[in-house]
């Protein structure tokens, strides 16, 4: 005789064993309908503000450090040979501008410039000058040892070279180191240099003289009569006319007419000093004018092309992203509401499997042969 017994409900099938060990992991989030597209649209349309009002800006200043220079020609210039008192007619007469320039704090700029006048075999002038120039305006800052000549009681005002960007149809005081003023630079035309829009702007300077010029010459180059010597100061009249393309502000030609004088302090008399056409070599022109260009069409860029194209582009991204977050939010309301639909009421069979599913609580019994 054998005797079973059984106590409680029979145990259920387990089912497989997962064999992963540690947590179970987690189904993998995907982004929200449209997040992309929303992301995408706004990083367009910070751009498109960002451009025009920060990296225009930076891009757009004068550089903090760099090296230019300027030479002037007149090959049929006339000038005074001071070593021997003698007029010299149809030289060749050469002005170099150079230009070291050296960052001075994060918005200024220290420019030591040097200018020669020469002629093939000898030195006409020579000076030096340093000035700080504000890399947004192009003007000169009252700042840091500048000096005209060793003068370091100047102080320098107005435009030094550049123009500043987006240059319009206005005068600018333009400083003339020589003469210690800034005469306006009067806007002229519309004008055209290889090919570039350009706009013309001259400065007329009236018969000034030089400060601290006075020197002592023979009194012979006054009156033929006259020996040993007399104080003279030196007298510059000048027009400068500059070519400069306004969205960069990048001067890409210069002229200067120029008549120097010797003038007697115990009067009227004058003698020429320098009588000269000076113009910007073709070469250099041309550099300038390829900078001005690639500087001009980047400015645009910033400042109007890349807003006006990015801006729409974001917006369009950004509603296309929210208007495809909100069909699918919409898509997701339709199939909840769909699926309590098929569910049924409470109470029906889906309780009444459950029940016959659960194996009977009380179980006992014996079997006896």
């Amino acid at each position: 005789m054998s005797t079973a017994s059984q106590v409680g409900a029979a145990p259920r099938d387990p089912g497989p064993v997962d064999s992963q060990v540690g947590p179970a992991r987690r189904p993998r989030r995907s982004l929200p309908a449209g997040t992309v597209l929303v992301a995408a649209g706004t990083f367009l349309l910070t751009l498109a503000v960002m451009l025009p009002l920060y990296v225009y800006d930076q891009v757009a200043l004068l550089p903090a450090e760099a090296e230019y220079e300027l030479r002037l020609t007149d090959e049929d210039a006339s000038y005074l040979d001071t070593s021997t008192w003698s007029w010299v007619e149809g030289s060749e007469v050469e002005r170099h501008t150079a230009v070291d320039a050296t960052a001075s704090g994060s918005d200024w700029s220290a420019w030591e410039m040097t200018v020669d006048t020469s002629a093939p075999d000898r030195m006409v002038d020579h000076w030096s000058r340093r000035v700080i120039v504000d890399r947004s305006t192009a003007r000169a800052v009252n700042c840091c040892g500048e000096h005209v000549d060793g003068d370091r009681a100047v102080r320098q005002a107005g435009l030094v070279h550049h123009f500043p960007p987006g240059a319009g149809a206005d005068s600018y005081p333009f400083y003339d180191a020589e003469v210690r003023s800034a005469p306006s630079m009067e806007f002229q035309e519309e004008d055209e240099v290889a090919g570039v829009p350009v706009r013309r702007y001259t400065q007329a300077v009236e018969a000034t003289q030089v400060p601290d010029s006075a020197r002592d010459v023979p009194a012979a180059l006054f009156s033929a009569t006259a020996s040993g010597t007399v104080t003279a100061t030196r007298w510059l009249e000048l027009t400068r006319t500059l070519w400069v393309e306004p969205v960069s502000g990048t001067v890409v030609n210069v002229q200067e007419t120029r008549a120097e004088t010797l003038r007697a302090q115990d009067g009227d008399d004058a003698v020429p000093l320098l009588e000269a056409d000076l113009t910007l070599a073709d070469a250099q022109v041309d550099g300038y004018v390829e900078q001005a260009r690639v500087q001009s069409v980047l400015l645009r860029t910033l400042d109007t092309w890349a807003p006006w194209t990015l801006a729409p582009l974001g917006a369009l991204a950004l509603a296309a992203g929210l208007l495809r977050a909100r069909s699918q939010k919409a898509q997701e309301h339709r199939d909840a509401e769909a699926g309590e639909s098929a569910g049924g009421e409470p109470g029906d069979g889906t309780e009444v499997g459950e029940q016959e599913d659960r194996p009977a609580e009380h179980g006992s019994g014996s079997v006896t042969p």
